[in-house]
């Protein structure tokens, strides 16, 4: 949205597309693993040196009724019209401005357009290139100006929001657009129907919407507009106006359709991120429990795109659940411990203690793993006995050096408190404590725990900036070791690239072994995986000590040296590391400790991934 087009093609904005492109390349091959690495360090030095002066903008849009969200089929009262029951909301978005305290207005390109869908799941617009100033105003107009109505069709290429296959909003023969479509059925039928489809278009149909927001721009930003979906069709009646409108000249409900949509938009929040909305995907997606509300669960978007499961959606009930689980000691034996008891936020949800002292005083026999950006992970544990969150969540309370308990007996002891029977039938929609609800209820809390805000994040955002030694120990992070090349770095990013810092396999990473502990082995039988623990994230690892499966390493600092002149070799050591010189990788005292202080880089700043003091059980 610069003001010239000298300024669009701008060095920041050659250094957002630059940023994308080098994220992107991450998580291929090795070899283009050593390139992308090499494009991923390069943009993080320059952002961190850069003069901030351009940034992204998302304008997320949520249809809400009442106080909250709408997904697409759900319902809502109307004094005059009934209950109503969206199926379709979709409409175009245009003239994206910003105003800045100045009072001067930004205004975006003259074809800048964008589409938006409740129905296709579509609910955010991006611009780039926003300057960096304070603003005070944002405005934006539903519909697409006398010019674009009148447009060829056949101008626009497949993908562009305007082309007929993507938006479904123009009229075909008729030409021009529909600026707004909003369809459903009414619980009180007009002549025997109970279908409802406005169409709001045609020349001066097209309203403005602007909304005060202050927000520094230069960054990745979100703004969040709430959309009163009932207010649209504030004084339809449709017994007198009818149920449908295609806005011809004298139709009445265009005329306050258009009047409603100029105060039908709020700002929700602003954020100084790019989000994506995490949503099931693949087989059938369950409808939500009746009377839940959908859990808005926001992923940056440069992390890699998830997939919650179908069969459990998140819900605002179902999460809350979960969440006083996690904190509930009646899941062990003896009523002593839950899981927050060796998973605790100031540790980044891992323990402070080597191994985890059980219910009935026992000692695990590996460290406790972070539970952060749970939902890209397959198989869980150390050696992945877990195929899935869900069977993960029970095995502690089994495990005779844990909670020592049996799932069965804890659904006894929930149900037997009448707030948990509040809890249980709230969150699914019907009375009943199960193991299958406890486990679904935990799994969805545990979803939600996502890490992304650490000073790594803010300099990728341009919003913070890294030190000279923690860039150079990024550099070091992120280069191939490669003497015969002349590559001199720790080769760190082979297991621990990309945004979630773990490529979430199982590798033999050259310790001296336990045979007692044998890792993957144990689960699969294969003798090639002795020895293989699965890589964990490195997001929050400076909160985490002590390291490795079994807590052997104190520091950071012991755990670089590990790598550095430590790695035992043997037939199933990773050939990353058995592909650097017998000798080590020979860093210097200074290279270490510039590694080091990149590592503290990745500790969360927010308190986005860190549950809540525990709650008791008896709270309503």
């Amino acid at each position: 949205m610069d003001e010239s087009p000298a300024q669009r093609k701008s060095a920041p904005a050659a250094f957002c597309r630059s940023y994308a492109h080098g994220i992107r390349l991450i998580a291929r091959t090795a070899e283009s693993l050593t390139r992308a690495a090499a494009a991923l360090a390069a943009v993080i030095l320059a952002a961190s040196n850069h003069v901030r002066a351009a940034g992204e903008l998302d304008l997320e849009f949520i249809p809400m009724a009442g106080d909250g969200a709408l997904p697409a089929g759900s319902a809502f009262d109307t004094t005059a019209n009934g209950r109503l029951t969206v199926s379709r909301l979709d409409f175009l978005v245009t003239g994206l401005a910003l105003q800045r305290e100045d009072s001067t207005w930004i205004e975006s390109a003259p074809d800048w357009v964008d589409f938006v869908s409740l129905g296709k799941r579509r609910l955010t617009v991006k611009t780039t290139g926003v300057a960096e100033a304070d603003y005070q105003r944002i405005r934006f107009r539903i519909g697409v100006t006398p010019e674009t109505d009148r447009q060829d069709v056949s101008s626009f290429a497949p993908g562009h929001p305007l082309h007929p296959d993507v938006c479904g909003l123009h009229w075909s023969w008729q030409g021009g657009y529909i600026y707004l479509a909003l369809e459903g059925r009414s619980s009180r039928t007009l002549h025997g129907a109970d279908g409802f489809s406005f169409h709001l278009a045609r020349e001066g149909n097209a309203p403005w919407v602007e909304l005060p927001v202050r927000f520094r721009g230069g960054g990745p930003v979100t703004i969040r507009v709430a959309m009163d979906v009932p207010s649209v069709l504030t004084g339809v009646d449709f017994q007198q106006h009818g149920n449908a409108t295609h806005s011809r000249d004298g139709d009445a409900i265009p005329v306050l359709m258009k009047r409603n949509l100029a105060s039908a938009f709020r700002i929700d929040s602003v954020k100084s991120d790019v989000f994506t909305r995490a949503r099931a995907e693949g087989g059938v997606v369950s409808a939500l429990p009746e009377g839940t509300r959908a859990y808005p669960l926001e992923v940056p978007s440069r992390f890699p795109k998830v997939a919650l499961p179908a069969d459990n959606p998140l819900t605002v009930e179902g999460v809350e659940l979960g969440r006083r689980l996690f904190h509930e000691n009646r899941l062990s034996v003896n009523d002593s411990i839950s899981c927050a008891s060796c998973h605790q936020p100031e540790t980044g949800l891992s323990d402070a203690r080597r191994f985890s002292i059980g219910a009935e005083g026992h000692a695990g026999k590996r460290r406790s793993m972070p539970l952060v950006n749970l939902a890209w992970q397959k198989e869980l544990f150390w050696d992945g006995r877990a195929p899935s969150l869900r069977e993960q969540v029970l095995m502690p309370i089994r495990d005779a050096h844990e909670m020592n308990e049996t799932p069965e007996n804890v659904v006894s002891k929930l149900a037997m408190d009448p707030v948990y029977q509040n809890l249980f039938g709230k969150a699914f929609a019907s009375p009943g404590v199960t193991v299958d609800r406890m486990a679904r209820a935990l799994e969805q809390f545990l979803l939600t725990l996502i890490s992304h805000e650490s000073r790594f994040d803010l300099a990728l955002r341009q919003a913070g900036e890294l030190t000279e030694t923690e860039k150079r120990g990024l550099q070091l992070f992120v280069t191939e070791h490669a003497p015969e090349r002349g590559l001199r770095g720790a080769d760190c990013f082979h297991c621990h690239g990309g945004m979630l810092f773990s490529d979430h396999a199982f590798h033999d990473n050259g310790l001296a072994l336990d045979e007692s502990d044998t890792g993957r082995m144990q689960v699969t039988g294969n003798p090639a995986d002795r020895g293989k623990f699965k890589t964990p994230t490195l997001r929050n690892v400076a909160l985490r000590a002590p390291y490795m499966h079994d807590g052997r390493f104190a520091t950071l600092e012991e755990v670089v040296e590990h790598y550095n002149s430590g790695v035992r070799r043997r037939p199933t050591l990773d050939p990353n590391l058995a592909k650097h010189p017998a000798g080590g990788l020979g860093l210097s005292t200074e290279e270490k400790q510039e590694l080091v202080a990149f590592l503290r880089t990745l500790t969360d700043q927010s308190k986005s991934p860190v549950p809540p003091e525990s709650p008791t059980a008896s709270q309503p």
